[in-house]
């Protein structure tokens, strides 16, 4: 208890003890177990003030302050006395003018819009000027799925103090841009919804926070939607953290109950400021700020890269020791102490919304260093003289592969700028530099790269931004990645979280278990006839599984999925059981042709379309696949017919990209081209038909 006064007391001036006697007879070890005791009394741990009846009698009272800054109580946020000690001993200190946080999240949980809130009551844009929501999600592709992709650096000021912000991205497929970026910090802001709760990235992300020893201030968003149930989801969040094997210190963390799509937080469900103030306030007191060695020698790790046309490969990081200063000759090192030496050419620090050119940056922030052009994610800049390594960036291996090949089709080189396999491979290691959890090989070819990564999104998003790029190139199927342990083969397994209406669950389980998955946990979501269903399942049941539950649920369902761990061989899996329709000839389709062809299944191709020799057309409605003639034309005699006759055909299938990969089976690839994505059959396998 003395411990915590004085953290207190050392943070913010509170009232005078009124007894100065009563801290030797409290406990400090009674305190924690107190807490810890019942699940009444876990409302200690959320900020909210228990019965009277139920609190030890304390030398003052935090709650009867009417100011945000006295309830808001964190123990992570001061460093023990051995913490203390250990930091005179080794001559480090922390810096009180400089927070870093990211802010981390399951996808969907509003952690972009509520930076945009925190952005714009920091006033870093004009009263009068536009701003589209999202702003932080700037890159087209990211806009365009309403997703994050990219970490993401920006900063603002509260009361003196400059709070760098990172943004992450929300899918477990882009996990190893968290990974990368919790370096950089010393705090998450930890958004969870205020219906779903903690969500399968929610643990994720946790894990990695609390590995670092990270202060985590968890923020209740959405809490103005009518099914709301905030105190489940603390109570969830707590679990979380125990199964975790969280610190005592980080169980005790904050949580503030925040509107980010209105700007509004608060320190209790019922009642929000009309601003984010709590929010700024607790970020203040329970992140610390950095650790650092200022006169030690100069340490910085290149935790992101970014590039620019004028100013060649940007490096960003933050700085761990020392002074950087603009034109400064640097030694860079990798984990092996191998080094060379560079200079500094430019300097920035992110003020605001902007990279903002400096002279010197000291210890503790996080800026971007350009004039090193060979600089690599994972490399310390150092001293020139002095300069050590800085432990590497691990990140956890990938799950799925995918084969990239060079395009073979009769249409090649009609749309792409770049279709070799030299253009091909200079593009994917490009790639690997700035992707950590991304892994590439050479094929079985010369022609032939194998690409791995955390999911099919993960390397569906590259595929579309090579596409953007003017690449041409063919892929195959999505393939996990096994490993054999003691003779005995593993795969990987995922927890996959179904939200689906009662309505819809019986086909929905019955797909699942067809793909060897096992219902662990089954809740009811709220108010709005909710299901939540949590599966363990092989990652191999996955693959082509978003498409069926959409059908099967008619849209409704919300399929997540994160990485488990390795599990014994599940067995055999079917995850298509229809067959293909497949191009008889070249040409170009006709509507004539397509009339009797569409009896056969679904087609993917409209009149007046180019196709060739084994490109798949449609999804025949029978197992096995079937060869058909979709440019026949009518045969044009000098016989006139009564009555032309009218041809109504169906509406075509409209196939997305990640729809293709999901579709295709090992005998088949994708072709993909700037302007079209095509389906075709393999020609080095051999032929399967009915």
């Amino acid at each position: 208890m003395e411990m915590a006064i004085a953290s207190h007391i050392s943070l913010t001036p509170l009232k005078p003890l009124k007894n100065p006697n009563l801290n030797s007879n409290i406990n400090t070890s009674n305190k924690r177990s107190f807490s810890f005791s019942s699940p009444l009394l876990r409302n200690q741990f959320f900020g909210r003030t228990l019965p009277s009846t139920l609190i030890p009698k304390s030398p003052f009272d935090v709650h009867s302050r009417s100011s945000i800054r006295s309830s808001i109580k964190c123990s992570v946020s001061a460093a023990t006395e051995a913490e203390a000690a250990a930091e005179r001993r080794s001559q480090l200190m922390r810096r009180s003018d400089i927070r870093n946080i990211a802010i981390v999240a399951h996808v969907d949980h509003g952690k972009t819009t509520l930076v945009d809130a925190m952005l714009k009551q920091a006033k870093v844009f004009r009263d009068n000027q536009v701003v589209q929501e999202r702003i932080m999600d700037s890159n087209d592709l990211e806009r365009e799925r309403g997703i994050t992709i990219l970490s993401k650096n920006t900063s603002i000021t509260y009361k003196d103090t400059k709070i760098n912000i990172i943004d992450t991205p929300g899918h477990s497929d882009f996990g190893g841009e968290v990974e990368r970026v919790l370096n950089m910090v010393e705090g998450v802001l930890l958004v969870v919804d205020s219906v779903e709760g903690p969500m399968p990235q929610t643990r994720f992300v946790l894990k990695k926070a609390l590995e670092f020893g990270h202060a985590v201030v968890v923020v209740v968003n959405k809490i103005d939607r009518p099914s709301a149930r905030p105190d489940f989801v603390i109570n969830s969040t707590f679990e979380l953290f125990i199964e975790l094997n969280a610190s005592d210190e980080q169980c005790d963390f904050q949580v503030i109950y925040a509107s980010g799509i209105k700007g509004k937080a608060g320190l209790s469900p019922d009642n929000l400021a009309e601003d984010l103030g709590p929010l700024f306030e607790s970020i203040i007191r329970c992140i610390p700020g950095p650790h650092i060695d200022k006169d030690g020698a100069l340490q910085m790790l290149a935790t992101n890269i970014e590039y620019d046309e004028h100013k060649g490969r940007i490096a960003i990081g933050r700085l761990h020791a020392g002074v950087l200063q603009r034109g400064m000759d640097v030694r860079v090192c990798t984990t092996e102490n191998t080094c060379r030496y560079g200079r500094i050419g430019e300097l920035f620090v992110y003020e605001k919304f902007n990279r903002v050119a400096a002279q010197a940056v000291e210890a503790g922030d996080i800026c971007a260093v350009c004039g090193i052009d060979d600089i690599q994610i994972g490399e310390t800049i150092a001293d020139k003289i002095y300069g050590k390594p800085l432990p590497a960036i691990k990140v956890e291996e990938p799950t799925v592969k995918m084969a990239f090949a060079i395009n073979t089709s009769p249409f090649v080189g009609r749309e792409g700028k770049y279709v070799t396999s030299r253009n091909l491979r200079d593009r994917l290691y490009r790639e690997v530099e700035r992707n950590l959890a991304m892994r590439v090989e050479d094929g079985e070819t010369a022609d032939t790269f194998i690409i791995s990564g955390r999911g099919t999104l993960h390397i569906t998003i590259l595929i579309e931004n090579m596409r953007r790029e003017g690449y041409e190139f063919m892929v195959g199927p999505p393939k996990v990645i096994n490993k054999r342990v003691d003779d005995k083969l593993l795969e990987p397994f995922e927890v996959a979280t179904v939200e689906v209406p009662e309505e819809h669950m019986g086909p929905v389980v019955e797909l699942l278990g067809k793909r060897r998955g096992q219902m662990f946990d089954m809740q009811g979501l709220g108010s709005e006839g909710t299901t939540l269903l949590k599966y363990k399942i092989p990652t191999r049941g996955l693959l082509g599984l978003r498409n069926a539950i959409l059908t099967a649920s008619r849209g409704t369902a919300i399929l997540n999925t994160i990485f488990d761990s390795y599990g014994p061989w599940a067995g055999d899996i079917s995850t298509r059981d229809l067959g293909s329709l497949v191009a008889f000839e070249d040409g170009t389709t006709s509507s004539y042709a397509l009339s009797s062809s569409q009896e056969r299944g679904q087609l993917f191709v409209a009149p007046g379309v180019d196709v060739y020799k084994g490109q798949i057309v449609g999804i025949h409605q029978r197992p096995g696949d079937l060869s058909l003639n979709v440019c026949k034309k009518k045969a044009a005699t000098n016989v006139r017919s009564n009555k032309e006759q009218t041809v109504v055909l169906d509406t075509p299938l409209d196939y997305s990209l990640d729809d293709c990969i999901e579709y295709i089976q090992e005998d088949e690839l994708v072709e993909v081209t700037p302007r079209s994505i095509r389906m075709c059959k393999n020609p080095k396998i051999g032929k399967k038909t009915r």
